[in-house]
């Protein structure tokens, strides 16, 4: 599908810098639309709605500084993630603020809610969901979203294990909005060879932990420094859902590595708590993509934004001519 005129015209890549939990923050976010890609954070990310909303305005007075300052720059829209699941109490009222400030993008995670389209359709704004199978894209789709992520094998966070090229058609079969596609992206080949496949925007999440402006820790990004993909174990033993973590981060926070297909507890309601186990957990429990073997460096967005540009562009022209 062909990217909406009003997307389109503000990106210099077709990418989407992925909501990090712990690790995305304004700074992080504004530095992205600044170099022409969607920034993005989670609202769970701020411990209260109030707190939440607070980063919502500094985005939108960061946005319209930026365009007012660079009037012939492409500035990107930024998007904000939701955790639309019965134990996390706060999401209705994070879309209210969503509503009120009028986020231009809202991206939804672990269930597509018909109430949450058209709230954030009533105001102009787009939504996108993170799906893992072809039966997840199918509920997505009837809910209305504008957009489905496709997380495939190899992603950071809450991954799917079924293989990209699959999965891509698959939602293409049940969808026929945007498709993002999400799954160990690290390089500018890698967004021209999604589109090959038909995906029209790309996912990229542990790629940007490794930035100057992420909030992850230095130990964090060390880790990810000296990470191979075969260190990438998914495992539902932190969160309840399956997810990739770094070996490194789970012997050191004493994970027995034979347990490792024992389901934690899923309860997003804890993460409002000032202290709890399951914030503790990802706080120390350090989740990156199978991409981390592509990872070698430290550097600032609008250097990483470039490289990744000229990557794209040295692709194109070696296959495309």
């Amino acid at each position: 599908m062909a990217l909406p005129e009003s997307l389109k015209n503000s990106l210099s890549l077709p990418l989407v810098a992925a909501p990090m939990f712990l690790i995305s923050g304004p700074e992080l976010a504004l530095a992205c639309c600044r170099q022409g890609i969607v920034g993005s954070f989670p609202a769970l990310n701020q411990r209260s709605s109030e707190d939440f909303e607070k980063w919502v305005i500094q985005m939108n007075e960061g946005l319209d500084d930026l365009r007012q300052t660079h009037p012939d720059r492409k500035i990107a829209p930024y998007a904000v993630n939701l955790i639309v699941h019965r134990t996390n109490p706060r999401w209705e009222a994070d879309l209210e603020l969503c509503v009120k400030h009028q986020v231009p993008i809202v991206i939804t995670s672990l269930g597509a809610a018909t109430r949450v389209t058209e709230a954030v359709h009533s105001y102009g704004g787009m939504v996108f969901h993170d799906v893992t199978n072809q039966k997840h894209a199918r509920k997505a789709a009837e809910a209305g979203v504008d957009g489905i992520i496709a997380v495939s094998a190899g992603a950071g966070g809450h991954a799917g294990t079924v293989n990209p090229f699959v999965l891509v058609h698959e939602i293409r079969e049940v969808f026929d909005g945007i498709i993002l596609l999400a799954g160990a992206l690290s390089k500018g080949e890698d967004i021209l060879a999604a589109q090959a496949m038909g995906a029209d925007l790309c996912y990229m999440g542990t790629r940007f932990i490794n930035t100057t402006e992420s909030l992850a820790e230095a130990a964090y990004q060390n880790m990810i420094l000296e990470a191979v993909s075969g260190d990438i174990i998914h495992t539902p033993a932190v969160s309840g859902i399956p997810a990739n973590f770094m070996r490194q981060s789970l012997e050191a926070a004493g994970y027995p590595m034979d347990k490792l297909n024992e389901p934690g507890k899923l309860d997003y309601g804890e993460k409002l708590k000032p202290v709890n186990d399951e914030a503790k957990a990802w706080k120390t429990v350090w989740s990156a993509g199978q991409g981390v073997s592509q990872i070698t460096d430290v550097v600032s967005v609008s250097d990483l934004v470039q490289r990744i540009s000229d990557e794209y562009q040295e692709a194109r022209s070696r296959i495309c001519g």
